[in-house]
C-alpha cells in the first residue's frame, strides 16, 4: 500500500461515516464492521514495523488519515489514532514476539499509556514475566481490539516501585489478549461517544517479559519512525483528530450559512458581516495551526531519516504544535457552533456533535495546559525534566 492508497481509502469512508455518525454515537463504540474495514484498509498498521507486516509509515500519514476521517466524524478517527499509535509497541519488541502479536493483517490493538496498573516480576513455567492487575480509564477502541495494552508501575519484592535508569519509577506497557481483559460499561460521556473509551481491568494476568515494554528505557528499532517519542506521536494524532473536526465544522457552517436565512432576517447567514469575521478567523486558526503541526512533523522526520534520531527541540515542537492545534480547533468549532445560532443545538445538526467532541478531546492529558508550561521552560532555557517529552 502506498500513501496515496491509504489516503484514498480514508476519503472513501467520508460519506458513510457522516451518514452513520448518529448510529456510532448511540452505539457508544465503533461498530465492528467499520473497524474491520479500517483494518483491511491498513489504518491500524501505520506504525507497525515492516518486518512484521506493518506499513511503518511517516507519522505525517497517520495524522493525515485521522484528519480526513475526523472531517466526517471524530469518534472513528480517534479509534484509528489510538489503534495506530498502540502499534508502535511492536517496534520495541523482539521480532518474533512482535510478529506473534501484530503480524496478522487484520489485527487491531488499543491501549492506555497511563501507568494505572501494577506489575510484579514473576516466573511461570520457566518463563520470565510479570503478574499484572489494574484498572484503566479511556480505553478507546478496546471493544474492537484483539490486544489491549495497559501501563503498569513495576513493583519490587518490597512492594516499592522499581526505578528506571533515567531516575524515574519504572513503568511498562503490558500487552493483554482481549480474552484476559474485562471491559466495563463506564463510557457515558458528553462527547467522543462513539470511541468506546470505557474502563477496563485485569486481575492476576501473567504477561511474558517480551510483551512488557518500557517506552523510556527499552530501545526500539533503529528506524526513523521509532526515533519519534511515543508521547509526541500520540499528541500529534490527537491534533490530527481535532483539526479534522475543525475543518468539518467549517464545512457544516458554510452549508448552513448558504442554505437558508436566519429567522426574522432578510439575509442569509453567509451575507452577514459577523459570519464573514468568524469564518475568516476560523480559517486562519485552522490553517495556521495545521501548517505548524505538519512543519514540526516534517522537520522531525527529516532529522530521523538523516541522523537516526531527533533532538529535544524537535520533541518540544511536536508537543507544542499539537497543543496549539487542539486549542485552535476548539476555538474554531466554538466560533462555528455559536455562529450557526439556534440551528446548531439540534441533534440533527453535526455542529452540536463536533462541539461536544472537541471539548472532550481538549481534556486529554497529552494536550493539557501543562504541556505549554513544559515547552515554555524549554523555550526559555530553564532546566527541565524532559523524560516524558
Amino acid at each position: 500500500m502506498t500513501a496515496t492508497d491509504i489516503l484514498a481509502a480514508a476519503d472513501g469512508f467520508s460519506e458513510e461515516l457522516a451518514q452513520r455518525a448518529a448510529e456510532v454515537e448511540a452505539n457508544r463504540f465503533l461498530p465492528q464492521d467499520i473497524a474491520a474495514r479500517f483494518a483491511a484498509a491498513g489504518f491500524y498498521r501505520l506504525c507497525i514495523p515492516e518486518a512484521c507486516g506493518g506499513l511503518e509509515a511517516n507519522p505525517r500519514l497517520l495524522v493525515e488519515v485521522v484528519e480526513r476521517l475526523a472531517r466526517a466524524d471524530a469518534s472513528p478517527a480517534w479509534c484509528v489514532m489510538i489503534g495506530g499509535t498502540t502499534g508502535l509497541l511492536a517496534g520495541f519488541m523482539p521480532p518474533d514476539e512482535a510478529r506473534a502479536v501484530f503480524g496478522a493483517p487484520d489485527v487491531i490493538s488499543a491501549g492506555v499509556f497511563a501507568p494505572r496498573g501494577k506489575a510484579v516480576r514473576e516466573v511461570r513455567d520457566g518463563v520470565e514475566g510479570y503478574r499484572a492487575m489494574g484498572r484503566w480509564q479511556w480505553g478507546s477502541g478496546s471493544r474492537n481490539a484483539n490486544w489491549i495494552a495497559g501501563g503498569c508501575l513495576v513493583l519490587g519484592e518490597d512492594g516499592k516501585p522499581e526505578m528506571a535508569p533515567e531516575g524515574v519509577p519504572q513503568n511498562r506497557m503490558l500487552l493483554f489478549p482481549e480474552s484476559e481483559v474485562t471491559l466495563l460499561d463506564t463510557w457515558d460521556v458528553s462527547g467522543l461517544n462513539g470511541t468506546g473509551s470505557t474502563d477496563f481491568e485485569v486481575n492476576d494476568v501473567f504477561v511474558p517479559a517480551s510483551q512488557a515494554i518500557s517506552l523510556i528505557s527499552d530501545k526500539p528499532l533503529a528506524r526513523p519512525l521509532y526515533a519519534f517519542p511515543t508521547f509526541g506521536l500520540l499528541s500529534i494524532g490527537i491534533a490530527g483528530v481535532a483539526l479534522g473536526a475543525a475543518r468539518g465544522a467549517i464545512d457544516d457552517l458554510v452549508e448552513t450559512a448558504t442554505a437558508k436565512k436566519p429567522q426574522g432576517s432578510s439575509k442569509t447567514l453567509a451575507e452577514r458581516a459577523k459570519a464573514h469575521l468568524d469564518v475568516s478567523e476560523a480559517e486562519a486558526l485552522t490553517r495556521s495551526a495545521r501548517a505548524y503541526l505538519y512543519e514540526a512533523i516534517d522537520t522531525a522526520w527529516e532529522a530521523a531519516t538523516r541522523h537516526g534520531e531527533i533532538t529535544e527541540a524537535h520533541r518540544r515542537d511536536l508537543r507544542h504544535a499539537s497543543v496549539h492545534a487542539v486549542k485552535s480547533a476548539g476555538r474554531t468549532i466554538d466560533l462555528m457552533y455559536t455562529l450557526a445560532g439556534g440551528s446548531s443545538v439540534y441533534r440533527s445538526h453535526a455542529l452540536q456533535r463536533r462541539f461536544r467532541d472537541i471539548h472532550v478531546a481538549t481534556q486529554h492529558a497529552m494536550v493539557a495546559d501543562t504541556t505549554y508550561e513544559l515547552t515554555g521552560r524549554l523555550f526559555l532555557g530553564v532546566p527541565t525534566n524532559t523524560a516524558m517529552l
